[in-house]
């Protein structure tokens, strides 16, 4: 699959998804809406990720781009810490909580998995001459990343 996009990368697709169920999960529950600056964390955090990904898309070298992708899989790891607050104040079950506990994890894998591709690139690079190893290496790149 072609990366044309930030839309494009499979991270930030679940990245997107794992936003919809954090927000449904802070709705459903007076509590968790209720206790604003906890509400507004998580959720930021869970936004943090795929903003991240999209900015570091947009950067001009794939060096950058790492950068951004280390911090939106930060992210993910705060909104996996976060929700064991969530289930010990009893703003989700158990069964809420391994929902986007395993969503947040899957979109960590699926970071980690897109850094690791990227860094293969940058050591072996198709053309030797391409200082700059922008994006283009990225444009041919066929698994999840």
């Amino acid at each position: 699959m072609k990366i044309e996009r930030f839309e494009d990368i499979k991270a930030w697709q679940e990245a997107r998804d794992l936003v919809k169920i954090v927000y449904e999960a802070v709705k459903s529950d007076r509590g968790f809406s209720n206790d604003y600056r906890f509400r507004e964390q998580v959720q930021r955090a869970a936004v943090s990720i795929m903003s991240n990904i999209a900015e570091g898309f947009s950067r001009r070298t794939t060096k950058e781009f790492i950068q951004f992708l280390f911090i939106a899989k930060g992210s993910a790891a705060e909104v996996q810490s976060q929700l064991y607050v969530a289930l010990d104040q009893g703003y989700v079950n158990q069964e809420k909580f391994d929902e986007l506990y395993s969503k947040s994890d899957e979109v960590a894998r699926l970071i980690s998995g897109f850094i690791q591709y990227l860094l293969s690139k940058e050591k072996h690079p198709k053309n030797p001459t391409n200082s700059k190893n922008t994006m283009n290496s990225m444009n041919s790149r066929n698994s999840n990343g």
